[in-house]
């Protein structure tokens, strides 16, 4: 018997690049039983939300400015999350805080891809380049991108999957944005999405345990 398609919602601010890898992904059959259903912008000029056009997937504009508060803005998008019947929500570059009324209602459904080896260079002000300044900064041999289930407390939730690469001597930040992005976000994402389609995730305390 098979299961029913679990319904994906992308949370999005800018570009959309995680977004792609997703949509690709989907392209070539990749994401096992489940559908990229609809992706939510914080910001109604991001690029992805052209991306979510093209592929023919229905997008919607929730912008922080139209919320007195985070809390309020994020009750209005499980109201959204819920009326789509979501049922696992990916932030691909997310940039609107939102409170714990996401996870109460999508507990170990939320998942969020970092630039970085969690726990290294994550945390408050880690995001985009700054975190390939830190790594660069700090003088790492291996950086990478971690895939973890999104908790309270930010990039603490249990870590789902890790991708490390080489820190060459002559690394920019950007040089190596661009390394974690193609050989590690873009193939880690789409593969922990597929495995929690399949219900083959397990959250053990702060394990993640892959089902067979």
């Amino acid at each position: 018997m098979s299961m029913e398609k679990r319904r994906i919602a992308v949370l999005v601010s800018g570009g959309g690049t995680n977004l792609q890898a997703l949509i690709d992904a989907q392209d070539r059959g990749e994401i096992v039983n489940g559908e990229i259903a609809a992706v939510i912008s914080s910001a109604p000029e991001a690029y992805a939300l052209e991306r979510a056009r093209q592929a023919s997937i229905p997008s919607y504009i929730l912008a922080r400015k139209d919320y007195p508060s985070s809390q309020a803005m994020t009750a209005a998008l499980v109201d959204k999350l819920e009326e789509l019947s979501i049922d696992l929500v990916v932030m691909a570059g997310f940039m609107t805080i939102v409170t714990r009324e996401l996870f109460d209602a999508y507990e170990n459904a939320v998942i969020n891809v970092h630039p970085a080896l969690i726990p290294s260079f994550c945390g408050k002000g880690a995001y985009g380049l700054h975190v390939h300044e830190q790594a660069l900064a700090y003088g790492v041999k291996v950086s990478g991108a971690t895939v973890h289930f999104v908790t309270e407390e930010c990039d603490s939730g249990p870590i789902i999957l890790q991708k490390a690469v080489d820190v060459l001597p002559e690394d920019s930040p950007e040089t190596l944005q661009r390394r974690i992005m193609e050989q590690c976000e873009w193939k880690l994402l789409p593969q922990a999405v597929s495995l929690f389609c399949q219900d083959r995730l397990r959250v053990e305390g702060r394990a993640v345990r892959i089902l067979d």
